[in-house]
């Protein structure tokens, strides 16, 4: 983040008067928000090659563990062939290594300053916290745009409703607001960069195939079925999976999978706002 940006974040969150009323001022609320979206998308234009550089990673699974797993017919996969059934997985992964190391960044604002002067600020807290979430969503929306390239090119039928788009496009930004806030909490909690690297390529891996992305739930162990089933990765997956392909289904059901990624960004949005101001410490 440059100077120039950093006092136009600052000048834009420190329009309104500090007291006990701005912190039920929705509007408010919206222009601090708004004011780090700004910030972080600022960044993503300077540097685009990020979203390039993390499509490898799905490139490989989606065409190179598809075939083969596909090929082999060995995971029962419904009514779906398995391109069909990974494909959500994957673009569920994307998004989740998009966001999971998203808290670095705050270490490094942290390191330079910035945050001190963000805190100095009157924009709560949350405000904070859930601009740097959508931020995160945004992020994934570009990566998105390539995973369902990848999925065309590999034949998979993707449903192109206007309605089953937008679920999409939903399930992703909360998705990647849910782990982007889980990883920010990380990092106000280990307050270095080497040690929330450390953990969250520990935490990565365990996520993903904890969850249902590469195989559904049913043929796992009991013990596994019960982490998959607190894990937010298997209800983003699931909601993908039922809207993002022709003939796909919900698991959980939509519904279910929207209130669970809601309640779970919800309290990880509260937790981290407290915790947010503990990292400059």
């Amino acid at each position: 983040m440059t100077a120039s940006q950093t006092s136009a974040t600052s000048t834009a969150l420190a329009g309104r008067p500090n007291g006990w009323a701005e912190k039920f001022d929705p509007a408010g609320f919206l222009r601090d928000t708004a004011a780090i979206v700004a910030t972080e998308l600022a960044k993503l234009r300077r540097d685009p090659s990020e979203i390039l550089s993390r499509s490898i990673q799905p490139a490989l699974w989606l065409l190179v563990f598809g075939q083969v797993f596909g090929r082999m017919r060995a995971i029962p996969t419904g009514k779906l062939d398995y391109f069909s059934f990974l494909a959500p997985g994957i673009l569920a992964q994307s998004v989740l290594f998009i966001a999971i190391f998203y808290g670095i960044n705050v270490i490094w604002e942290k390191d330079l300053g910035i945050l001190q002067k963000l805190l100095a600020s009157p924009a709560p807290r949350s405000a904070l916290v859930f601009g740097k979430a959508v931020s995160a969503g945004m992020r994934a929306i570009a990566q998105a745009a390539i995973v369902y390239l990848m999925a065309l090119v590999a034949g998979v039928h993707l449903n192109w409703s206007p309605l089953a788009l937008g679920g999409v496009l939903v399930a992703i930004v909360l998705g990647a607001a849910l782990f982007s806030t889980f990883s920010l909490m990380i990092a106000c909690l280990v307050r270095s960069r080497e040690r929330f690297m450390g953990i969250g390529q520990v935490m990565t891996m365990p996520l993903f195939f904890a969850s249902n992305a590469i195989y559904p739930i049913s043929i796992m162990p009991t013990w596994l079925k019960i982490v998959a089933h607190i894990n937010p990765l298997s209800y983003q997956v699931d909601l993908l999976r039922a809207l993002m392909v022709v003939g796909g289904t919900s698991t959980f059901g939509i519904g279910m999978d929207f209130l669970m990624l809601i309640g779970m960004l919800v309290a990880l949005i509260v937790v981290t706002s407290k915790l947010y101001p503990t990292i400059v410490q």
